[in-house]
């Protein structure tokens, strides 16, 4: 999330002749049989409007173990800052772990962990509890207490759930950075936290051969002083590593010589759980502070029931990083703390073939899946002979995280990945929320392909205008949260007045969360991108979401990419970036002109959306500039369209995407 405090932005979503884009007359009802097993019904809606404090209070006690329970709800009297559950103590790791041992589920299975070279492990939940255990004494024996602060740097492999389920344990905050990130960028969180210890690998795999990590952690001890007492390493790839002396330690020789019993630590439940740091494209790091009991409560309600979780036999699967927000909540935290059984994938979907999702899937009967829309729209250009050639029978709900999905995007996946049948559960939240907020109900709502729809029951948002009024059904503005909620953040790390300034200033009392959405005829929320992805051209405000899901609604686009560039008549100008696919992708292959194909795509946005949304520039690219979350970055696009030095590129899965992208731009504008 970006600071939006610099100015009054004029960015609010609404406008001329855009209001109908985003709107939807296909409706997806569950069927009859699906919506009866639901764990979802209408009457949760009810239940959290007649007395919401009272419904988050039943959730608390239904899905989670208190050590002490608690008498007060809510305090928000120091607001914007609030407690959840405040004099109630619990600890996540027990309740992600031991208590489904003592419930007798200790022989299900936890995790199926297989790697990108074909390897494979299964840890139960007996399993689980015996290795964070072991994990918890070795974090003590290295001199980590409660309340001190573990780095860990991993990458998809189990250790990286033992060891934040250690940290959990003992009640040290981990925070967790994601394994693409440079040495500068791990020095400035370690710092930052004041990380007393660094949990690390040697390397991982990706895209078939090993990548290190170690050399990062090493570097970054050494572009300052920090309080990194020790480095734990995980020996994953067999990588030569450069070792120091009385500071770095081998897991196997610590972890595995360690007591597998230990008695969890019962912590406050406003006690910090982690830390997870967002970056904007200007100023340092922003560290997200999230506590225990608010955060595991809403983790779980919303997993159970956004998917319909039925832990004593479905198969989950979350295809994102431990690194991102996603992971936390969606990997670690919601699943466990339910008692699923999930998978947990270290590669990428093309490794080694681009089945290799699809085969995972049939391998172990995945239920329910959650990923993101650019892995869907990948996945599209791919073609659907990739996943017709495996048995998916199993799917039966389907998720999207991360950003807008077009609704064709939706479509496909429900045809295609759903076979037809599973609903698609499109959910909105953000790092700082801990949880989802927006979201169908796959037994209760007849689903819109690319809309989020309506907060879930306990949340209260709206879509308000410039002047801090609610807009009316089919306008658009900006998206806030009007109530608190259990998993919101508690601040950011060491910065209490960045937090009043950056969410709570805009509208005061309101948490503006920095995106812009439409409201459709039935008053159902559309995302449309961060406020700072809205282009003002000739005084009509355009959505870079709008106009993406107008290209991708063209039969030879497989993924587009929008941004606004500065333009000295009209203000700013649409330029687009597209991956082609089909017949007009096999053109550009050998090299024949897509002058064609981009006058036909420029007339088709003119078509759906209208005149002043026709893009200035179409560029015909074979990527785009993504980080290895799948996120596209659109502000080195628009260094691009606008003729800068491309900023920062250390997060992107290939550096090398915006080299190709900037020889093709300056090559249409030398033949333009």
């Amino acid at each position: 999330m970006v600071d939006h405090t610099a100015a009054t932005p004029e960015n609010a979503p609404a406008a001329g002749g855009l209001e109908n884009l985003l709107s939807e007359e296909r409706a997806f009802p569950p069927s009859p049989e699906f919506a009866a097993q639901a764990n979802a019904q209408p009457e949760l809606y009810e239940r959290a409007r007649a007395d919401r404090l009272g419904f988050w209070a039943d959730q608390a006690r239904e899905l989670v173990t208190w050590s002490t329970d608690f008498t007060e709800v809510l305090d928000f009297s120091d607001a914007p800052f609030a407690r959840w559950f405040g004099d109630g103590t619990l600890n996540a790791a027990y309740n992600a772990v031991d208590r489904h041992v003592e419930a007798g589920n200790g022989e299900r299975v936890a995790i199926h962990w297989e790697g990108e070279q074909g390897e494979v492990r299964t840890l139960t939940y007996a399993d689980l509890q015996r290795e964070v255990s072991r994990a918890a004494n070795a974090l003590t024996e290295l001199g980590v207490g409660t309340g001190d602060r573990v780095a860990i740097y991993l990458p998809m492999i189990p250790e990286a759930v033992i060891a934040m389920l250690a940290c959990a344990r003992i009640g040290a905050p981990h925070s967790v950075v994601f394994g693409g990130f440079s040495a500068e960028a791990l020095y400035a969180r370690i710092v930052d936290a004041q990380a007393t210890l660094v949990i690390t690998a040697d390397g991982g795999f990706r895209r078939g051969s090993a990548s290190a990590l170690k050399p990062a952690v090493d570097e970054a001890l050494t572009k300052g002083e920090t309080p990194v007492e020790h480095v734990l390493v995980v020996r994953r790839t067999g990588q030569e590593v450069a070792w120091t002396e009385d500071r770095d330690v081998w897991w196997h020789d610590v972890v595995d010589a360690a007591s597998p019993d230990h008695a969890p630590v019962a912590v406050e439940a406003e006690h910090p759980l982690f830390i997870l740091y967002t970056s904007g494209t200007t100023g340092s790091p922003k560290g997200i502070l999230h506590t225990t009991g608010g955060y595991l409560v809403q983790s779980a309600y919303t997993h159970k029931y956004v998917f319909d979780l039925k832990p004593e036999s479905d198969v989950y699967w979350c295809t994102a990083d431990i690194g991102w927000v996603t992971g936390h909540s969606y990997v670690v935290y919601g699943p466990l703390v339910n008692g699923a059984t999930q998978v947990i994938y270290e590669g990428t979907p093309d490794t080694p073939h681009r089945g290799r999702w699809w085969e995972i899937v049939a391998k172990y009967g995945v239920s329910i899946l959650y990923t993101a829309p650019t892995a869907i729209r990948t996945c599209m250009k791919w073609g659907e002979e990739h996943p017709a050639g495996h048995d998916l029978s199993s799917l039966r709900v389907l998720g999207s995280v991360g950003e807008p999905i077009n609704p064709e995007a939706w479509m496909w996946y429900r045809r295609v990945i759903g076979g037809d049948r599973a609903p698609v559960v499109d959910t909105w939240w953000q790092t700082e929320t801990g949880a989802i907020m927006i979201s169908p109900l796959p037994g209760v709502t007849a689903a819109k392909p690319g809309s989020a729809q309506t907060p879930l029951p306990g949340v209260v948002a709206d879509v308000l205008d410039e002047s801090g009024e609610a807009v009316p059904n089919g306008s658009g503005g900006y998206l806030v949260l009007t109530e608190p909620w259990p998993a919101m953040l508690r601040g950011i790390w060491n910065n209490e007045q960045r937090f009043r300034d950056t969410y709570w200033s805009r509208f005061p009392g309101k948490y503006f969360a920095g995106d812009g959405a439409k409201k459709d005829d039935d008053g159902d929320i559309w995302l449309l991108g961060r406020v700072d992805d809205v282009m003002n051209v000739s005084g009509h405000r355009l959505s870079t979401t709008e106009i993406e899901s107008a290209l991708v609604s063209h039969p030879a686009v497989a993924e587009a990419a929008v941004v606004g560039a500065s333009d000295d008549t009209t203000g700013q100008a649409v330029v687009a970036f597209v991956i082609l696919r089909g017949e007009a992708a096999a053109k550009a292959a050998e090299g024949e002109s897509t002058d064609e194909t981009v006058a036909a795509l420029r007339a088709h946005v003119a078509k759906e959306i209208g005149p002043i949304a026709k893009p200035r520039s179409i560029l015909v690219v074979a990527e785009l500039p993504k980080t290895r979350s799948g996120k596209i970055m659109r502000r080195l696009l628009r260094d691009v369209a606008e003729n800068r030095t491309v900023g920062d590129v250390t997060t992107l899965a290939d550096s090398s995407v915006m080299d190709l992208i900037s020889t093709g731009l300056r090559g249409k504008q030398a033949s333009d």
